[in-house]
Formats: structure tokens, C-alpha cells, sequence
């Protein structure tokens, strides 16, 4: 097919552009030609809470990315829109994440469709986002309005598009696997290339740091006396999107100073492997969540992971095998922890993890895509 993705991609940075290329390469791989309308302008610097949004990394030579959305200009939207209906392809795909992004998608869709060949498709991230703002309904039923058919990635997502559409055609399938970030390194390579102690046994909370992640809730696990007799500590790895004073506040109130590694720059991609190898487990406490993308580096790492049972984050991560699932409290999160390095897991989930992953490569993603657009035309027919 001639396919059009249209959202981040190079020259912009994080999990979305990377995840939209790792799909256009896989489309590619299958025989489709690939297109992506990256943006010019994806979020208004005032609105944009990081350093930067751009890249350092050079342009991927394998990739048609053409840089032309600004989202938040409509003059801009009427253009790409005209543009991508006189080309004419078989399908585009939207990746969707938040509510802002509604008009900019919405209009483009909606135009690009009048040419009565386009089909549009949205790989959903969250409907209904993390952090709320008023609006937020309406400005995601204008853009699920605009859309043929749903790719959801967690059962959350799936039940929570219910209340927009129940009509159109859609697939539940899991995020994918993060295959991009490079080698597994053996741990005392990564620990020496990071400049830490080899003697310690670390834990990596890798992201973006916002509220709704929970980094507050994991620092008050790593209060139990535990964490202060073992040789364990704590890699934070991530740039802060949210005020970094409540969290220092904590690590200094509860004197966790000398179990925390903070390195609170955005990690790029050539940097990514080197964190996952040289942690033992791979910590997401988050308060709210529907899918993530940190689940799926962890999975090509072969980390044992634990995550909180919220959102989607459960249904990857089977209890006991590859990781554990538990309560978000520092409680309980701390009892896992303590759980996985007194009893030695590790081998074991890593063990499990081998055949855990193999429920997630990109060729699983792209048939359930080919399916919904296949039943997209059999309901216009």
C-alpha cells in the first residue's frame, strides 16, 4: 500500500517520533511505501515543559520525512490536508496521545479524506488523557469523528474510546517492542561507561518525570530501612516536565540522598542501552497509565519490570513471572523491591521474559492495522 503517517518524527525527539519511524521502517519492510508528515511545530514553547524538543541525532537516511505540520496554525492544517488528498494514499495513521492535538488531526483527517480514497486510521495512545484540562472531550470527539477505524493498545483505551464510538472498526493489540535502542551490554560495561559504583545493584526509573509517573510514591519505598543496609540504589533517569523541588524535597526529608542517581537531562537514543544494562529492574510507579513505551525498552533489555496496577501496565507484565504488579503505595512497592533482590529473581524472570516478549514484535502491530483497514472497506462496500 501507499501509506502516509502524519504526527513526530525527526527532527523531534522521545518516544512518539521514535515509535512512528520504528513503524514506518517495519511498513516498509513488508513492501508498503511509507510517508511521514512530521511537524514543523508540535508544541508552542510555552506549552512544552522539557529543554527542547529536537533531536541531536542525525536524520535517518532510510526514512521519507517530510517536516510541514504546525499544530496549531489551521491555515497550515487546510494546506497538509489538500496535500495529502491530492497524493492520494491508500491509508494514513495518526498516532493520537492527547487532546491538544484534536483540531490540528481532526482537520487534516477530514480533508484528506474527501478524495474518496484515503482511509484514515489512529493508533490511540489515550483518549482520555493523564493530566485533564477542560475541553478535553470535546476536542477528542471532533478528532475520533474525523477517524475510520481505532488501533488501541490496552484494554483501558479500548473501553475508555466506548464512550466516543462504538461503531467504527478497531484492534486491541500491545505497544510493540522498543528494538531500536542498540545492544544489551553487559552490566559492568554499562556501570563503567556511566561512571558507577560496580559494587551496587540498580534500579532505573527511566521517562519523562511527571505526576502522574509516581517517582514520589517509588521514593517513599526506598524510605524502608531496607534500602540502607543493602548495597541497592536508584537510577532516575529522565528529564523533569514537572517542578523538580517536590522531589528533591522528599529525597532530602527522608535523607535518600545517597541511594538516588539523578541524571535529569533528556537520555537519547544512542544513550538508552547503556541505563537498561546496567540496571537489574526497571521500576514504573505510576499513579494513572494506559500503555507504555518504557514497558517495551525493558522487554528488549530483558529487565524484569515492576509496574503498578493501573491502566493498561498489568496486562503486559504477568505477576511473579517477568516482573511484578502491585498497588501503587510505597508500601508495597518496597516489599517487591525487597522481594526481587533478597530471593534473587532475576535469573528467573529473565528467564521468562525470552518468551514473554514474543508477543510483541512490530509484524503483530501492522497486521492488526492491515485488518482494521480491511474492514474498513468491506463496511464502505
Amino acid at each position: 500500500m501507499n501509506i502516509t503517517i502524519v504526527g513526530s518524527a525527526h527532527p523531534l525527539r522521545g518516544g512518539l517520533a521514535t515509535y512512528n519511524e520504528r513503524l514506518a521502517r517495519e511498513l516498509r519492510n513488508e513492501g508498503d511505501e511509507v510517508k511521514i508528515e512530521t511537524f514543523k511545530l508540535q508544541y508552542p514553547s510555552i506549552l512544552f515543559p522539557g529543554k527542547t524538543q529536537l533531536s541531536d541525532s542525525p536524520k535517518p537516511k532510510d526514512l521519507n520525512i517530510d517536516i510541514s505540520v504546525n499544530s496549531v496554525n489551521p491555515f497550515n492544517w487546510l494546506k497538509i490536508g489538500r496535500k495529502i488528498k491530492k497524493q492520494g494514499p491508500d491509508l494514513i495513521i495518526i498516532k493520537f496521545w492527547i487532546p491538544f492535538m484534536a483540531p490540528c488531526f481532526g482537520t487534516i483527517a477530514r480533508i484528506a479524506k474527501k478524495n474518496k480514497k484515503s482511509k484514515i486510521i489512529t493508533i490511540i495512545d489515550n483518549i482520555i488523557p493523564h493530566e485533564k484540562r477542560p475541553g478535553d472531550f470535546l476536542l477528542s470527539k471532533y478528532f475520533v469523528n474525523s477517524i475510520d477505524g481505532f488501533i488501541s493498545m490496552s484494554k483501558s483505551v479500548q473501553e475508555d474510546l466506548l464512550k466516543f464510538d462504538k461503531n467504527k472498526p478497531r484492534e486491541l493489540t500491545p505497544h510493540p517492542l522498543f528494538d531500536n535502542f542498540g545492544t544489551v551490554l553487559s552490566k559492568k560495561d554499562a556501570l563503567e561507561a556511566l561512571k558507577l559504583d560496580i559494587d551496587y545493584r540498580y534500579m532505573l526509573f527511566f521517562g519523562f518525570i511527571r505526576d502522574y509517573k509516581g517517582l514520589d510514591i517509588l521514593l517513599d519505598a526506598l524510605s524502608n530501612d531496607w534500602f540502607t543496609k543493602n548495597k541497592v540504589k536508584l537510577i532516575v533517569a529522565g528529564e523533569f516536565y514537572n517542578d523538580p523541588e517536590k522531589y528533591h524535597t522528599i529525597i532530602q526529608g527522608k535523607n535518600l540522598g545517597d541511594r538516588i542517581i539523578m541524571h535529569n537531562n533528556f537520555i537519547s537514543n544512542e544513550m538508552v542501552n547503556l541505563y537498561f544494562s546496567a540496571a537489574e529492574i526497571v521500576v514504573q510507579p505510576y499513579k494513572t497509565a494506559t500503555q507504555s513505551g518504557v514497558t517495551q525498552i525493558g522487554y528488549h533489555f530483558n529487565k524484569p519490570m515492576l509496574v503498578t496496577n493501573v491502566g493498561g501496565l498489568a496486562e503486559i507484565i504477568p505477576d511473579k513471572k517477568v516482573g511484578y504488579v502491585v498497588e501503587p503505595n510505597g508500601e508495597a512497592i518496597a516489599e517487591a523491591l525487597i522481594d526481587f533482590f533478597e530471593n534473587e529473581r532475576k535469573a528467573e524472570f529473565e528467564k521468562n521474559i525470552l518468551e514473554e516478549k514474543k508477543k510483541y514484535s512490530w509484524d503483530k502491530m501492522t497486521q492488526k492495522i492491515k485488518s482494521v483497514y480491511q474492514k474498513i472497506l468491506e463496511n464502505d462496500n
